[in-house]
């Protein structure tokens, strides 16, 4: 059976010209599936749409019964294509029929086809439908024809995105999703209580064009952006505010970081020579990587998957002068930011005087978004599952840090209920500042200097606000626990400088750290403690390292400067 009749970029030009076409939805989506079937030499081409209620609906097919459209429905994680849509992976099979998880659905008349190829259709990191050819002889499709499939599934997720196909659904409930009031519990980030209005984040930049016409006009696009990117987080990390940036460095220098690494970079070219627009090869490099992380079973790669976000909505933002974020919008003074994921610098972007609290559908405690949320003093829950799909911008809602718990469009009694919990609070923090210049004396007349306890340069204005004698407790270790790397001595040295001026004379005790630092290896999970002796401890080290991996031939996740 040959391969692919025709490359991808032609697949892309003529896709292009169906677009373009004044067509409904419904037609355009007929005709790709007849296009692709031609160019890639297959007798079948389905396109399944993910509906309400984690279902997949058969939307289009070349190949199949047409009466099946709109008819057939497998839910997700169910038969091949709810496989896929669950794991959000590709897969592509020879003999589809022995599959496990091959189910039959007699309406299609599939049971004449043997190979099976299928992609998700994804967009922001979530899975919007399933693509699929199949063939009746048993083959083995190439990588290539795989690529093409996965430019294209990126062209279909614009289409569906578009809100479009909601003309072409024979049964659409009424959503009563958005009117009512839901009740969710996630995972405790930052305590505190916040009542007011939802804001969405909505980091993702609407991708008009997504197929190219110069290719090499694109990688020079796609250059000059990535060099202002790398220039604009420069600057967030040196930023004017030296206090905040003390805090944040280390979190910012991982981003900074990421946009300087030359394999993101090169995905990035390659996506753009198989067709792509540069704002489409971003989405594209972006979409692979979240499968991938989302994947892995460490909790912390996962939790870099929201850095890389960051780093790809401030790129797709550059590429296409759009203001993406809320944060540079006019934001109510009550605002509650909700957010599918949120990278660090994305938080500090947004006017801290008008933010009450900060949701996010996946971030977890050890993300970077919620250590800043800690530091800013701002009620904080991740975990929130299916949140986005419940509010629109302007809902009421209210945010308990301290459970976990949500409350989108709450009833009058629990708004109540939850003002009064904020006004009981306002009041014993007005009690306190009655007492803060009083000094603090026993009832035998002797003096007891109380102090607070600090762990960050932004806890530093309490010591004045709460009338304090002095820091108490300065905690060190939360500059490791912040860090990337080890800490150079220059650095903890000008933290520790920053917090003795904040302190404005008043005595700071600082609890010195003695730290073995160790590294986790991601693929074994065993602990390797970090040698500081010879070039040859070094080498023994890093021996030691790729052997745990499982591997000594393939380079090891940890670099030689992490020995020095």
């Amino acid at each position: 059976m040959p391969g692919s009749a025709l490359g991808p970029r032609v697949l892309l030009k003529r896709l292009r010209e169906v677009m373009a076409e004044p067509e409904t939805a419904q037609k355009r989506l007929d005709k790709i599936v007849t296009l692709i079937a031609a160019n890639m030499v297959a007798e079948v081409c389905s396109i399944y749409v993910m509906r309400p209620g984690d279902f997949l609906e058969l939307y289009a097919t070349e190949g199949l019964k047409r009466e099946a459209v709109h008819k057939s429905r497998l839910k997700t994680g169910e038969g091949l294509v709810g496989l896929i849509a669950r794991e959000a992976i590709g897969l592509s099979l020879s003999d589809a029929q022995h599959h496990p998880a091959f189910k039959y659905l007699p309406e299609t008349g599939e049971e004449i086809y043997n190979a099976f190829l299928g992609v998700p259709i994804m967009r922001g990191g979530s899975v919007m439908g399933v693509l699929v050819v199949q063939n009746r002889t048993q083959r083995h499709y190439t990588d290539e024809e795989e690529e093409a499939l996965q430019t294209t599934a990126m062209v279909l997720a614009e289409v569906i995105a578009s809100g479009e196909l909601r003309e072409v659904a024979r049964e659409v409930a009424a959503d009563v999703a958005h009117v009512r009031s839901h009740h969710l519990r996630g995972e405790a980030l930052a305590e505190g209580i916040a009542l007011g209005l939802a804001v969405l984040h909505e980091p993702r930049v609407a991708i008009e064009n997504m197929i190219a016409e110069n290719i090499p006009e694109e990688r020079k696009r796609l250059q000059k952006a990535v060099e202002k990117l790398r220039t604009h987080v420069d600057e967030l990390l040196d930023g004017s505010d030296e206090a905040d940036a003390t805090d944040y460095s280390d979190v910012l220098e991982t981003i900074r970081m990421f946009a300087r690494d030359k394999g993101w970079v090169n995905r990035l070219n390659e996506a753009v020579d198989t067709g792509l627009t540069a704002e489409a090869a971003v989405e594209r490099v972006q979409t692979d990587n979240r499968a991938r992380m989302m994947r892995t079973g460490d909790a912390y790669l996962r939790e870099r998957m929201h850095d890389l976000d960051d780093l790809s909505n401030r790129l797709l933002r550059i590429l296409t002068g759009a203001v993406a974020t809320a944060s540079r919008s006019d934001l109510p003074a009550n605002s509650i930011v909700v957010a599918r994921n949120m990278g660090p610098a994305e938080l500090l972007d947004y006017d801290r005087s008008k933010i009450r609290g900060v949701i996010l559908e996946e971030g977890g405690k050890t993300s970077h978004v919620a250590i800043v949320a800690r530091a800013l003093g701002i009620p904080a829950v991740g975990q929130a599952e299916g949140l986005i799909d419940l509010v629109d911008t302007g809902s009421p809602i209210i945010v308990d840090g301290a459970t976990g718990e949500l409350f989108v469009r709450p009833s009058p009694d629990l708004q109540r209920a939850y003002a009064e919990k904020v006004r009981f609070y306002a009041r014993k923090q007005a009690q306190y500042a009655e007492l803060r210049e009083k000094p603090a004396l026993t009832r035998d007349g002797v003096k007891i200097e109380l102090n607070i306890n600090a762990g960050l340069i932004v806890d530093m204005p309490h010591l004045h606000d709460s009338g304090a004698d002095g820091v108490g407790l300065y905690r060190t270790e939360l500059q490791f626990m912040l860090a990337q790397r080890f800490p150079r001595l220059t650095s903890q040295v000008k933290h520790y400088g920053a917090i003795i001026d904040q302190a404005k004379g008043k005595p700071v005790v600082f609890r010195t750290l003695d730290i073995a630092p160790t590294r986790r290896c991601p693929i074994s999970g065993s602990r390797r403690k970090k040698t500081r002796r010879s070039a040859g401890a070094r080498s023994a080290w890093r021996s030691t390292a790729r052997h745990c991996c499982g591997s000594r031939s393939a380079p090891c996740c940890w670099r030689e400067r992490d020995c020095r």
